[in-house]
């Protein structure tokens, strides 16, 4: 029987980071009927994350695994010897992105060397865009493989010679009914991430030239909703604590987006999803159907600037925007959203006035991004024309356009940083625009001067740590904060009340958060009653300190019957 690898390079193992395109196409090589008896297939995945990856030459640690995947053993040589020869497979395809590209072709060019009888295939969304620049492999496919490679791989094992003649492949899904689900065939062990990838839909109606999509299909095609149930009740018996809904256009079809939310409430209701939004589809309803299940939503705001948006083939009307927005924060529905720096058009200054427009809003998190010119995109084609200047190779980050310069690039990088520890880490979200109001400051501002202030106190490299790697404990985070905003005050000689006050609303709202992540109690020391601290009085900070009485307490806050409260231990 000939042996079959399915590979790919992960950055890490978690819900967002688990395989689910190269468990695609190995679910459906084990559902090809005419290979069932003649090939063994097996996933396979390597994390950027585990011990010994960045210790030793990481095509050589991925190598090693593909070699071993068969072995009753694993070995700690590569060397061509007979037991190994054995146990090598026959086939080995890869599952290529933006972050896996170079080390997953230094691989594939080794195992050729190594064993030149090896078939190797590359697929995924790098070779899609552009099958022609892979030459380390024997094949490449661009498109969707459920169909085509299995196809392949049984023209290649039968001698067909059919498809096999041709070294580059273009896939199309005709039926997606008919495909396999990773999930419910046991491909994707849930156990092992926590959380899954859930595959809605494929396809955009919406023409974003960044995007790799704006070739894509140009209509959305759903999964029937019989699998998607069956896969919601496999969520919930496993007892995976998040999903992230793939799906760019969760409600462009409002009918279908209430019912799955109406099955998700029944089937999941106790699991977290994640959603991909376009807020120029919400409406009263569809915020309120929103609030039925344990959800956040994220929106690809991407800039606040409407001539900007129109390069990238992106409409944008702020008052249409900013209404619906207002919907989810009525209903109390927790969104986020996505900016870019380095969009044709745009400059630093535009960029900042985006960030000022986006926080303005009140959103959970805000994530900022650099303009990456994606082979095979339309942004990609007309990208000279429109001035930019980026990397040729990945990740394809814009260097410089003909009004952001490499300078401006840095600072928007730098602001992007700063946005990322002290808005979306540091939790500051239910009092950051109540300190803007009290410092009479933009928010692009406020974060450009902390993140001079970060340089200043050579905190840099802990900031950008911190933000890379997620490895610093919130309550560290909280102190950095503390030290920066206590510096602001004391440079404008804020009296000591209102410090007392920004420090009390800091700590008590940084560990009400922490409990509700951990679920731990906590302990914390304030100035005033936590009572007043969380009132509505206590957004206008100037107001409140001289309003309100001080009073010293330690308080314990915990979790009372399912949610975050607060007992004062005085």
């Amino acid at each position: 029987m000939k042996k079959a690898v399915v590979f790919t390079l992960l950055i890490e193992t978690s819900p967002q980071a688990l395989p689910l395109g190269a468990a695609c196409i190995s679910s459906s090589i084990r559902e090809k009927t005419s290979l069932k008896d003649t090939l063994e297939v097996k996933l396979l995945k390597c994390s950027m994350e585990e011990e010994g990856f960045l210790v030793e030459n990481p095509s050589d640690f991925c190598l090693k695994k593909i070699l071993t995947a068969f072995s009753e053993e694993n070995s700690s040589s590569m060397e061509n010897n007979q037991n190994q020869s054995k146990t090598v497979p026959d086939f080995v395809l890869f599952s290529v992105f933006v972050w896996n590209r170079k080390v997953l072709c230094q691989v594939a060019s080794k195992l050729k060397k190594l064993y030149p009888h090896i078939i190797t295939i590359a697929g995924g969304p790098e070779v899609t865009s552009n099958p022609q620049s892979f030459s380390e492999f024997d094949y490449a496919v661009s498109g969707q493989g459920e169909e085509i490679i299995p196809a392949l791989l049984e023209d290649i094992t039968f001698k067909k010679n059919n498809l096999s003649k041709h070294k580059i492949h273009y896939g199309t899904v005709q039926d997606l009914a008919l495909l396999p689900s990773p999930y419910l065939s046991k491909e994707i062990n849930l156990s092992e991430y926590g959380g899954a990838l859930w595959e809605l839909a494929r396809g955009c109606p919406f023409k974003c030239s960044y995007c790799y999509e704006s070739k894509g299909e140009k209509k959305i095609r759903y999964f029937p909703e019989e699998r998607l149930e069956k896969e919601l009740e496999l969520f919930s018996k496993e007892k995976i604590r998040q999903v992230f809904v793939l799906d760019p256009t969760y409600n462009a079809d409002k009918k279908r987006a209430l019912r799955m939310l109406d099955l998700i409430s029944k089937k999941a209701p106790d699991i977290f999803f994640y959603f991909e939004a376009r807020a120029e589809f919400i409406d009263r309803e569809m915020a309120k159907a929103f609030t039925r299940v344990n959800c956040a939503l994220q929106f690809g705001l991407q800039s606040a600037d409407s001539e900007v948006l129109r390069l990238v083939h992106r409409s944008f009307d702020k008052k249409i925007f900013s209404r619906n927005i207002g919907y989810l924060n009525e209903t109390g529905v927790v969104f986020g959203f996505d900016l870019i720096y380095g969009l044709p058009g745009d400059s630093l200054e535009g960029f900042k006035k985006s960030i000022d427009y986006a926080l303005s809003l009140y959103p959970n998190n805000l994530e900022t991004f650099c303009l990456s010119v994606l082979p095979g995109t339309t942004l990609n084609d007309d990208a000279q024309n429109l001035g930019l200047v980026w990397q040729p190779e990945p990740p394809y980050k814009v260097i410089k356009t003909n009004k952001f310069s490499e300078k401006d690039i840095k600072n928007a990088q730098n602001l992007s940083y700063a946005v990322s520890f002290l808005y979306n880490q540091a939790r500051t979200v239910p009092f950051f625009n109540s300190l803007l109001y009290f410092f009479k400051k933009r928010a692009s501002i406020f974060l450009e001067e902390f993140y001079r202030w970060v340089k200043e106190n050579s905190l840099e490299e802990t900031v950008i740590s911190s933000v890379d790697r997620c490895n610093l404990a919130h309550i560290e985070i909280e102190k950095i904060v503390l030290r920066f905003i206590q510096n602001e005050l004391q440079r404008r000689n804020a009296g000591q009340k209102i410090v007392k006050t920004v420090t009390s609303i800091i700590k008590l709202n940084g560990a009400l958060s922490r409990v509700e992540e951990c679920g731990k109690e906590e302990k914390v020391f304030l100035d005033f009653h936590p009572d007043d601290l969380m009132s509505e009085a206590a957004m206008d900070i100037q107001y409140f300190s001289k309003a309100a009485r001080e009073y010293k307490c330690s308080v314990r806050c915990v979790i009372n019957k399912g949610n975050v409260d607060w007992k004062v231990i005085k």
